[in-house]
């Protein structure tokens, strides 16, 4: 019997010692890291789990175990040195990545070294640690993105001189633009929490092949954290969560996070809520002297006794009526049916308080007294339902197939009283957008082949009040887009093949056919429109050729032939609205759709594994451009809107265009400790119309970005520098989308911001980050907006998971 007791404790004794896990974890915020590689022999290696562990029997008395993974250094380390550390390994980070797994490209995993576009890549650790207050401001910080602002609560990207309806944005898959996306700024990239972003994926370059209309200047696609599994090594169900709570100064910002995890063996749950607090922005003081009343908020409107009074701004650097509120919530359901299905319903909610539109509240008369009493968002609402249906299983028409159907359900309104007006007018706009698409992927040979089919039906529904404040009389008003309803549908299909020729040259090819139907009923009620129905039918075929010639693993050539279109929306076509102060959109149903046509060659080159040199230059010609240019109604080129003489404009097609630009970056690997990444991008474009060469919109000034990382146990550190160059007065497009009276009688001035933001983490559950930005609080305002950028901004964040 004691021989039997002491086997048994030997025993026990021994399974515990060889039940031992090793730890992987990332050396500076101490998060576990999956996927790890652990290799001793040909035939001794494993993978690290989601909890970045691996059981270390296997490796037990190994001289040499080789610890690699993407984007981190690779170790040797024998097993007694892993024992010595207390079996847990930190690993480092690199900063020059030779194999990028991207997916916006075609929809499946490819690695970046065999596209011929050129993509940036933000992921969850890059968009935690920038800590920015919107999605908008994490696209600023990459220094590849420009964007425009007319009001805090907001964010237009700009993509080589494309902006708002000319670039498309995806999120998990699914298409946000819709039917009343328009040609000027767009605030919508705002109804996305950057919290509950697994990555951001950034396409250069026209992706119409894949994604259809709109890509003209490039695709953003925005994917969201799934629901982690429970993995087959863990014991309990993985229950994991984590909160934050930022505050940050420049505009008393107080924002707070929570998300949990419940993951199973086969189902998974994510819930994620975010609440924002914003008041008004405080500006920069520090201004150039040929400027030093820029930007500054003297005076601002408030209703005092039943009437509109103009009140002196105790300080003008406050922007005042800036502030706004956001919810965000997300829920995510995943179940794997098995190693080759997965199902998941995705549900999100976005919602806002009213937005003030601080341009428009900026503006003054020419008796020198404010134009407008009001003028706001109401809240911007945006839900979106979505199944996905993914298949990896070897087939006999695809590899890997993808099934998404999704409905969308959006609300923006928009509110403006006059100054001394007891008239507010409420323009509400609700769209609903269903959607399918399914993506499929076939390798045979040589030969990598995906292609599918989309359908996108858009519903517009426009109404319009106007309220007297003092009586409460509502009376009907006329509507923004067309009061009895629109609707636009598209049907679509593409195929493309990348053929891997050798290991050093990958050719693609890709073609795509879109179909759109668009029909608007027009109410003459307001206005006597000499047409009561806008119908039109479009088609457009595009396609592309992209080479990729890998010399060598450090030097990679590639060159893209491609082109892209955009088929006229409800807003191009039906739109009645102000666009800028004294002028009036009226519709135009003759309008086409616009193309361009891209050609791009880029160069990249690592050195020693330790700097990345690369550049790309692109030329792009536009045909039958939509903008805005001086138009009649009904034979006159001014109408009463909203109790004031406008001029008219309408949308139409100029003739042609062009673009060109370059984009260049160096990314250096001082140390292990120190890094260094430098961009910057130049753009230039032309309108043609009547042989004359004139300033296209939406082009930016010369801009960029400077960093240098420190990366050291539980601490990373960034010093970085933005600057944008001039845009010089005479260089802004003629159709005031680039919103000249917001800027300086020179144009809009050249600026830098010298800035520091920080990350050290006390344990794997609490992180403490510390920025400070705009640090000379210089006065700025970046191109095309209304609203001057944040003072210097002391913003604090408090991390905690589980």
């Amino acid at each position: 019997m004691n021989k039997i007791y002491f086997a048994s404790f030997f025993f026990f004794l021994s399974t515990l010692c060889y039940s031992q896990k090793i730890k992987v974890v990332d050396q500076y915020s101490l998060s576990p890291i999956e996927g790890v590689l652990f290799t001793c022999s040909p035939t001794i290696f494993g993978f690290t789990d989601i909890h970045g562990e691996i059981n270390a029997t296997i490796f037990q008395d190994a001289d040499s175990i080789k610890i690699n993974i993407i984007g981190f250094h690779t170790q040797l380390l024998s097993f007694s040195e892993i024992k010595e550390n207390n079996f847990t390994i930190s690993m480092v980070e690199k900063n020059i990545l030779l194999d990028e797994i991207v997916l916006s490209a075609s929809k499946f995993e490819e690695n970046e070294n065999e596209i011929p576009q050129k993509i940036h890549v933000l992921s969850a650790k890059d968009i935690r640690f920038l800590g920015q207050q919107t999605t908008a401001d994490v696209l600023q910080s990459t220094g590849n993105v420009l964007i425009q602002k007319s009001q805090m609560g907001g964010g237009s990207p700009i993509i080589r001189g494309f902006e708002a309806n000319k670039v498309l944005m995806v999120l998990d898959g699914v298409r946000l633009n819709n039917a009343i996306y328009r040609g000027g700024h767009l605030q919508n990239i705002i109804s996305m929490d950057n919290n509950t972003l697994e990555k951001i994926e950034i396409v250069f370059g026209p992706g119409s092949v894949t994604y259809g209309s709109d890509a003209l200047g490039g695709v953003m696609h925005f994917f969201t954290k799934n629901p982690i599994l429970k993995s087959d090594s863990a014991k309990k169900n993985k229950i994991s969560g984590g909160a934050f709570l930022r505050q940050a100064t420049a505009n008393s910002e107080i924002t707070g996070n929570a998300n949990v995890n419940f993951g199973f063996k086969k189902i998974g749950f994510f819930s994620n809520v975010t609440f924002s607090n914003f008041g008004d922005l405080k500006q920069g003081s520090l201004r150039n002297p040929l400027n030093k009343d820029f930007g500054k908020r003297f005076y601002y409107a408030e209703r005092i006794n039943g009437k509109d009074s103009m009140v002196a701004n105790k300080n003008p650097n406050i922007q005042k009526f800036s502030g706004y509120k956001q919810y965000d919530f997300l829920q995510k359901i995943l179940y794997k049916k098995n190693q080759n299905q997965m199902h998941i319903l995705n549900f999100q909610y976005s919602t806002t308080s009213n937005i003030p539109r601080y341009d428009r509240l900026s503006e003054y008369s020419t008796d020198k007294t404010l134009k407008n009493a009001a003028w706001y968002y109401g809240p911007q609402k945006r839900m979106l339902t979505s199944y996905t249906l993914q298949i990896d299983s070897s087939r006999t028409f695809f590899d890997h197939a993808r099934f998404i159907i999704a409905n969308q359900n959006i609300e923006e309104s928009r509110h403006n009283r006059g100054f001394n007006s007891n008239n507010l007018n409420h323009r509400t706009e609700k769209v609903n957008v269903l959607s399918a698409n399914l993506d499929l992927n076939k390798v045979k040979g040589i030969f990598d082949i995906k292609y599918g089919v989309e359908y996108t039906r858009n519903q517009v529904n426009s109404s319009a009040v106007q309220e007297n404040i003092n009586s409460g009389d509502i009376k009907p008003l006329d509507t923004r887009y067309p009061g009895k309803g629109s609707k636009m549908q598209t049907i679509a299909a593409y195929a493309s093949n990348a053929s891997k020729i050798s290991d050093k040259i990958i050719f693609s090819q890709g073609i795509r056919y879109s179909s759109t139907n668009l029909n608007s009923e027009l109410d003459t009620t307001f206005y006597p429109f000499p047409f009561t129905n806008i119908k039109q039918k479009s088609s457009a075929t595009n396609g592309q050729l992209g080479l990729v010639y890998n010399l060598a693993h450090d030097l990679k050539l590639n060159a893209l032939i491609s082109s892209g279109f955009r088929a006229p929306n409800v807003d191009d076509v039906s739109k009645v609205f102000e666009s800028t102060p004294g002028k009036v959109i009226v519709p135009n149903s003759n309008l086409k759709p616009e193309y361009t046509y891209n050609a791009e060659i880029g160069i990249s080159k690592i050195i020693n594994n330790q700097i990345k040199l690369e550049s790309t230059a692109y030329y792009t010609w536009c045909k039958n451009i939509i903008s805005t240019n001086n138009a009649q109604f009904n034979g006159q080129d001014s109408i009463n809107y909203d109790g004031k003489m406008s001029k008219v404009i309408s949308l139409s097609n100029n003739k042609k265009g062009f673009i060109y630009g370059l984009n260049a970056g160096i990314s250096a690997e001082i140390s292990k400790i120190f890094s260094f990444v430098t961009t910057i991008n130049y753009t230039h474009g032309r309108i043609k119309t009547d042989s004359v060469n004139s300033p296209l919109d939406h082009i930016p000034p010369i801009f960029g970005k400077l960093n240098v990382v420190m990366n050291t146990k539980k601490l990373r550190v960034e010093f970085f520098v933005l600057y944008n160059g001039w845009k010089k007065i005479k260089d802004y497009g003629t159709s005031g989308e680039d919103n000249e009276v917001y800027a300086t009688s020179e144009g809009m001035p050249a600026w830098y911001t010298l800035n520091l933001r920080s990350m050290y983490t006390f344990n794997q559950n609490i992180q403490l980050q510390i920025a400070l930005e705009n640090i000379l609080d210089q006065n700025y305002r970046v191109f095309a907006s209304g609203i001057s950028a944040p003072g210097r901004n002391l913003m604090l964040t408090l991390r905690g998971s589980f």
